[in-house]
């Protein structure tokens, strides 16, 4: 439970931003890009640090850089307190992106070094509670800026990560070897690792791009910033649900393909109903993605770590998929901002996507044939 915890934290400083976003732009007179911003920076970091993974496993430990992800997680969220402004609320973007960075690129060696044989499972429990964190901030923004002003209401996700950096500190386990432990190199001479890069990266920005974009687009089609905001929760709830059934049946299953097919075939059902019918098929598409992106963003992750021998394996493999995959996937909110501003509709976004998505049916054909042998003959 210890993961789920930790997972629970890493999304309010992104999903609480969607439906407070009319309100942050009349506020601070930030754009549609500038207002895409405050998804793709922090994306952007998240890919960054990750790129990063196996130096930070060696240098700091799973332990203590977790603890410091969480730290300036909880940092960022709390200098969000008394209307910091649109270069105020981008620089917390990227201080949080970063600190959810440092989080996930040490939180897969962590699971793959204490529990081993249970992998899998525990990977799709902390990805269920990443996912569950973004509901409960999607679903609260708008009561909790109504009560104390959607600054503050922002920053009020400090206390829960400082309790959580608390309860990480007191139970983590440190490694049991002393000293520093040996980092492996980044896998870039393996196509199989770059194939797995793209996936994750495509995949995510599916994600990413309804976190960031779904509030507002909901908004300009009539709704409230409450509804919208309800609208993205219950899509997280649906993702949570999704990513729990997932963790409970996926030591089960052995062949993948079906699996990852049937799954994106969801998700590309999701956003056709968004940009053709989003008023009439509202709960029908929050239904689909929901489930499909709850199922893959762990799902994509699972992957990459069926294909990890160790923990410093994991941390380095993790490590380089995180890494490029939230490069490619923070481009999609500042993308979807620019199309707003040009053309002052999201629904040629979700077309674009969709075709994003077919892509990955082809590349899932690839990955699910390819074995670990092949991965690490190419290193």
């Amino acid at each position: 439970m210890l993961v789920l915890l930790v997972g629970l934290n890493l999304r309010p400083i992104l999903a609480a931003i969607g439906p407070l976003l009319d309100e942050i732009q009349a506020a601070t007179g930030l754009g549609s890009a500038g207002a895409g911003a405050l998804t793709t920076l922090p994306i952007a970091a998240m890919g960054f640090c990750a790129l990063g993974g196996a130096r930070l496993q060696a240098k700091l430990g799973e332990r203590r850089g977790v603890a410091l992800g969480l730290t300036l997680v909880a940092l960022a969220s709390a200098l969000r307190w008394g209307s910091p402004g649109g270069i105020g609320l981008i620089l917390t973007a990227a201080l949080g992106g970063v600190g959810i960075a440092l989080v996930q690129a040490l939180i897969p060696a962590y699971i793959h070094r204490c529990h081993p044989q249970r992998t899998s499972a525990l990977m799709g429990l902390y990805t269920t509670g990443i996912m569950g964190g973004a509901a409960l901030a999607a679903a609260s923004a708008a009561p909790l800026a109504e009560r104390f002003g959607w600054s503050n209401g922002l920053a009020l996700w400090a206390i829960p990560a400082l309790l959580t950096l608390w309860i990480w500190w007191s139970l983590a386990r440190p490694p049991v070897a002393t000293g520093r432990t040996a980092s492996r190199p980044l896998p870039l001479k393996s196509p199989h690792a770059w194939r797995l890069l793209l996936f994750f990266g495509i995949g995510t920005a599916a994600y990413t791009l309804v976190l960031a974009w779904l509030p507002p687009y909901y908004t300009g089609l009539g709704w409230s910033a409450a509804d919208s905001g309800l609208l993205l929760g219950g899509i997280s709830l649906a993702e949570v649900g999704a990513g729990l059934l997932l963790s409970a049946l996926i030591g089960r299953i052995r062949q993948r393909r079906p699996l990852v097919l049937g799954v994106l075939a969801v998700v590309l059902a999701g956003l056709l109903c968004l940009a053709l019918a989003p008023l009439m098929l509202a709960i029908p598409t929050a239904i689909l993605l929901g489930v499909g992106i709850g199922a893959l963003f762990p799902l994509s992750l699972i992957l990459a770590m069926d294909h990890a021998r160790d923990s410093a394996d994991a941390g380095s493999l993790l490590g380089f998929v995180q890494g490029g995959g939230y490069l490619i996937a923070s481009l999609a909110p500042l993308g979807a901002g620019l199309l707003r501003d040009r053309l002052a509709s999201l629904a040629d976004a979700w077309l674009l996507m969709a075709v994003g998505i077919v892509l990955l049916m082809g590349l899932a054909l690839q990955l699910t044939t390819a074995s670990r042998e092949q991965l690490q003959q190419a290193r």
